[in-house]
Order: structure tokens, then C-alpha cells, then sequence
């Protein structure tokens, strides 16, 4: 499937930049798929106003694979956005492992319904450049491609300049989700994408849980052939959106509205640090992201939308010290919360 093959509708709602949520894996005290949950949080994220959703993702867990849940929890999603909302909702699929399984995920993604595959390279860290961007050739034969610059601290791996240079020039790309929580990282897919002459295909969407506010309002001036060159982060694909989505959803018009206006107010620059606080807690930074993925269950535990914080794997839970600190961020800044959203309308959407 060629990008020109996507409706015009979701290829416009990816080009402006839109909230898309990493969704989480809804499971039991068993550890088994609750798909009544599972189908509970797409239904939250759609209400919310997120214009998309992404599964099979590092916040999905990477191990569904392993457990079989791959498709499964791809059908849900797709199901209940076709089900449960009347609108354009992008369908993002988590593309992983060496090329052969990449390649399968993105049929059974694509059969299922979905728009584009974000494509993980944690497996190639023994790849050559060469081979790491024959890889990502072969996988957009399958399906429009959003590149993912997965940060080191939970098995991405550094991807220099002109590895996104050669990634951009990709005609099947279509977005990139920057997330290597590093400016300077940042910089070289920026850097990368106007060297291709890619940034009217391409869509940069912020990854940086850590900066997104930031990230959303800059203007990214970048020279080519001596020309200054502006690019943009026009939306956010994120795991810290999994969790008080409808205060996101918010927040990225707040900063798209920054933006188009050319100012940036001394309060809008204050949410950043905030965010970013929230964020310290929610993926456990004081321990090395190790509660990351627990954090954001544990967010939507309290609201109710999930039983509890299970992961696949048992030894993955909250850290020492991580729900004190979620009680204190939802406390200090209750503006970046949704829970009277939440209690709202939980009862429907467990329904």
C-alpha cells in the first residue's frame, strides 16, 4: 500500500499533526487480554478527541508478540474506531523485529485495517547503516512508514544524520516520531529530513515525552544550500498521552495555536517544565523508565479504565516511590489531569 492509496481524509489529518496515544495493554489479575478494558481505553482516547491511535508499541509491550496478542489487540482497536467514532481516526501499527517479521507485521496490519506502521530498529543494533536502511526499504514496500526514534533507555539505539537523511528519502514515509529524549539526537532527524527535501511528505510528530510542549512550538530553522529552511513537530505520537489524554488533546492546541501565531506566552512556556514533571513520574525516570510502562497503567488504574497495572511480564511493575510521586504531580497540577472527563463517562465506556 503506496501513502497516495490513504483516504485524503487521514492523509490530511497526519499531514496537520494530530494527538495520537501509544494505547496500553489492558490486562487481568491472570495476565490475560481483558478485552472489555482493552476496548474501554480506545473508546476513552477517541472521546478524548485523539485523531489516532497506536498499537502493538513500546506502551502496548513489545512481548504481545511473544504472547500471541499481536493481532488481537490490533483488531480491537480497529474495531472500536470503526464501531465507536463517525470521523477520521488514524491507525498506527508497532512494526518490529528483523526484516522477514517486520514485513508480516505490516500485512496483518494492513489487512486489519491500518494506515501505516511505526517502525521499530531496535533489532538491528548489530546492523550496518546500509542494511538498517535496505531494511526500512523493504518494510515501506508493505505500508506507509512513520520513521521512530526509539531512546536508548528502553532499546532504541543512536541513528545518526545520515541514516535519517536516507530514511526521509524513503518515498513511503510519511511521518517520523522523534523520541530519543535528546536535543541533539532531535536535531539530526530535523537536520535529516530537510536534507532530503522531504518536509512537505513528511510529518514530524514529537516523541519527547520529556519536551513536548517545547518541541510543538519551535520553529526548527535549518540551512540547506546556504537557504534557512523552517520545519515544524506538527503533532505528538506518545506514551505520556496514554494517560490524561483530553488535557493533551488540549494542550496540543494550545501550542498549535502558539504556533500559527507566531508567540509564545511566559504561561504556555511554564507547561513545558510541568509536563515534563508529570512525565518524571508517570515513566519513572527517577529509576531508570524501569516503572515506564507500569506508571501509565497505574494512571489509569486510579481512574478506573484499568483493573490494574499488570504487564506481561511479572517482573515489570511500579518502582519503589513512583505512585508518591504520581499522587504528587496529579496534585500540583490538576489542569494536566482529565479525571472528571474520566469519571464522566467510564461507566459508558466499560459498558
Amino acid at each position: 500500500m503506496h501513502r497516495t492509496e490513504l483516504p485524503v481524509a487521514i492523509r490530511s489529518l497526519i499531514a496537520e499533526g494530530t494527538a495520537i496515544p501509544a494505547h496500553p495493554l489492558a490486562l487481568d489479575a491472570g495476565r490475560r487480554l481483558d478485552r472489555r478494558r482493552q476496548r474501554a481505553l480506545a473508546r476513552y482516547y477517541l472521546d478524548a478527541g485523539a485523531g489516532g491511535l497506536a498499537v502493538g508499541v513500546h506502551t502496548t509491550q513489545f512481548a504481545i508478540r511473544e504472547a500471541g496478542l499481536y493481532a488481537p489487540v490490533l483488531e480491537i482497536a480497529a474495531e472500536t474506531a470503526a464501531a465507536w467514532s463517525d470521523r477520521p481516526v488514524v491507525k498506527v501499527a508497532g512494526l518490529v523485529g528483523p526484516t522477514a517479521q517486520a514485513v508480516e507485521e505490516a500485512r496483518t496490519a494492513r489487512a486489519l485495517g491500518y494506515h501505516c506502521g511505526l517502525l521499530s530498529l531496535a533489532a538491528l543494533k548489530t546492523a550496518s547503516l546500509e542494511e538498517i536502511v535496505a531494511h526500512c526499504a523493504a518494510v515501506a514496500e508493505e505500508m506507509p512508514l512513520v520513521g521512530f526514534y526509539l531512546q536508548p533507555s528502553v532499546g532504541g539505539m543512536r541513528l545518526p544524520f545520515e541514516f535519517w537523511r536516507r530514511f526521509a528519502a524513503i518515498d513511503n514515509v510519511i511521518a517520523i516520531k522523534i523520541a530519543p529524549f535528546n536535543r541533539y539526537a532531535t536535531l539530526d532527524v530535523i537536520r535529516g529530513v530537510a536534507a532530503a527535501r522531504a518536509e512537505d511528505r513528511i510529518t514530524l510528530y514529537t516523541g519527547n515525552d520529556d519536551h513536548i510542549v517545547l518541541d510543538l512550538v519551535t520553529p526548527f530553522a535549518v540551512e540547506r544550500d546556504g537557504v534557512p529552511v523552517t520545519l515544524r513537530i506538527r503533532g505528538g505520537l506518545l506514551g505520556h498521552w496514554s494517560v490524561w489524554t483530553r488535557a493533551a488533546v488540549g494542550l496540543l492546541e494550545r501550542c498549535r495555536a502558539a504556533a500559527e501565531a507566531g508567540g509564545v506566552d511566559a504561561d504556555l512556556l511554564a507547561l513545558d517544565a510541568q509536563v515534563t514533571d508529570c512525565n518524571g513520574a508517570v515513566f519513572d525516570v527517577a529509576n531508570g523508565f524501569r516503572g515506564c510502562i507500569a506508571g501509565c497503567h497505574e494512571v489509569l488504574r486510579r481512574q478506573g479504565l484499568l483493573e490494574g497495572t499488570w504487564c506481561l511480564d511479572p517482573d515489570e511493575g511500579l518502582s519503589p516511590g513512583q505512585a508518591e510521586e504520581l499522587t504528587r504531580v496529579s496534585r500540583a497540577y490538576p489542569h494536566l489531569t482529565d479525571d472528571a472527563f474520566v469519571a464522566e463517562n467510564l461507566d459508558r465506556w466499560l459498558a
